[in-house]
């Protein structure tokens, strides 16, 4: 079916808006591929279904708006952690700033290198978990960041990683449009845990394509945050096999839009991905978690948590699906979402989905929005604490049953911390 002159035409100016990366054979081969499937799609409008709320128009317009830069005392997040540092400065790799790309059991190589190569194990992989989350539903940002993504890290892990590889994103100009796209195989029984962090650019495009092989571990931790005026859209797409464990845990504050979303196919027996995320939000703040769990193997289990604190006007979504095909017994399936809305100004939309077709499954989703209770505030304060301060404590215990899907404790606590700060630099 032809798309509609507006949206072709809105797409065509986007492309028309940027330049095309160089590369090898395979690299050409599946950008053009990519680039193919933004056409036949078109990029997101306001009424299609997946983005009714969320308006795409600054993620799609052809000039990326600018983004006020934003200095803050706070240490940056994973300070305190021994990782392995690379950096990149509104969507470029800072050879200067990042650690030497060398870690045993690990290798690491830009995707601006790779990509230049005849042969690399990564052809196989890059575009291809972006390609199979297209269906049933979609995702033409994440095509567009497959077709014209100039740099990025591509992992291969053999083994155990003695630390984690910490990507740090600096956003460096008012005006910087980055798309970054990064590439993670894990090999039978290896284990990564990677941290995200930092603002990356006025507008950020990125995505991350993770193949975790039998018995692999996964953990994935990061932060969104800083620069108030950025925009982003965020996209992961997993493919998980037998016994395997994926785990990814995001914490956002500010922000005027962001839209993270995550993909995830279970298909391995045994196999577990679970998704969190825990999101502050004041202002003109709209924050925006899409989540596709497809179950395609026997007794795996998928769990899906989001809380949300909004005041002041801003604005959460949560989109969330478990499909279980045909086969997939034992499926064990959970989804909650959640917001506490800290005024009558604030919104949250919801809309969690179910689709199954096995008989032997445990499946659950609930979705609920509210203020602070008022019984559990009046006792804090009955014995002592101020308002604002008990205010604080029962919104980190509401944040709480997302931020414990986080497994390293110092990390656990870490998150715990920035949250925190946030929410005493905003006492009333």
């Amino acid at each position: 079916m032809a798309l509609p002159q507006a949206k072709l035409d809105a797409t065509e100016a986007r492309l028309a808006s940027m330049q095309r990366p160089e590369g090898g054979a395979w690299a050409t081969a599946a950008r053009d591929a990519a680039l193919e499937r933004v056409r036949a799609m078109g990029l997101p409008h306001a009424r299609d279904e997946y983005w009714k709320f969320t308006k795409p128009d600054t993620l799609v317009s052809a000039d990326a708006p600018q983004a006020a830069l934003f200095e803050d005392d706070d240490a940056p997040a994973f300070d305190a952690t021994d990782r392995l540092k690379i950096v990149f400065v509104d969507g470029v790799f800072d050879a200067e700033a990042s650690d030497d790309l060398s870690l045993e059991g690990v290798t690491i190589e830009r995707l601006a290198d790779v990509a230049k190569a005849d042969i690399h194990w990564a052809r196989d992989l890059y575009g291809a978990l972006e390609t199979n989350g297209q269906t049933p539903v979609a995702r033409p940002l994440a095509a567009l960041n497959t077709a014209m993504a100039t740099d990025g890290v591509v992992i291969h892990v053999t083994g155990k990683a003695a630390k984690p590889v910490n990507l740090i994103y600096h956003h460096k100009s008012e005006s910087s449009d980055a798309i970054l796209h990064h590439v993670i195989k894990l090999d039978e029984g290896a284990e990564l845990t990677v941290l995200e962090n930092g603002p990356a650019a006025a507008r950020f495009n990125k995505a991350m394509e993770v193949d975790v092989a039998d018995t692999a571990r996964f953990n994935h931790v990061r932060t969104q945050g800083r620069d108030h005026e950025r925009r982003a859209v965020t996209h992961v797409f997993a493919r998980l096999g037998r016994e395997s464990v994926f785990k990814s845990f995001t914490m956002t504050a500010n922000g005027i839009l962001t839209r993270n979303e995550c993909v995830i196919e279970l298909t391995g027996d045994d196999a577990v991905a679970h998704v969190a995320g825990a999101c502050v939000g004041d202002g003109d703040f709209h924050h925006d978690d899409t989540v596709f769990i497809t179950h395609d193997a026997v007794n795996c289990e998928s769990r899906q948590v989001f809380k949300k604190v909004l005041r002041n006007g801003a604005v959460g979504v949560f989109q969330g699906k478990i499909l279980v095909k045909e086969g997939a017994q034992k499926t064990d399936g959970y989804q909650i979402s959640q917001s506490l809305l800290l005024d009558g100004d604030s919104e949250f939309l919801a809309k969690p989905e179910l689709e199954i077709y096995a008989d032997d499954v445990a499946c659950s989703h609930g979705s609920t929005s509210g203020a602070i209770d008022e019984e559990a505030l009046f006792y804090l304060r009955a014995r002592g604490v101020p308002k604002p301060i008990a205010t604080d404590l029962l919104t980190l215990a509401f944040l709480a049953e997302a931020v414990e899907e986080i497994e390293d404790e110092a990390l656990r606590s870490d998150m715990v911390e920035k949250l925190s700060g946030w929410l005493e630099r905003r006492r009333g």
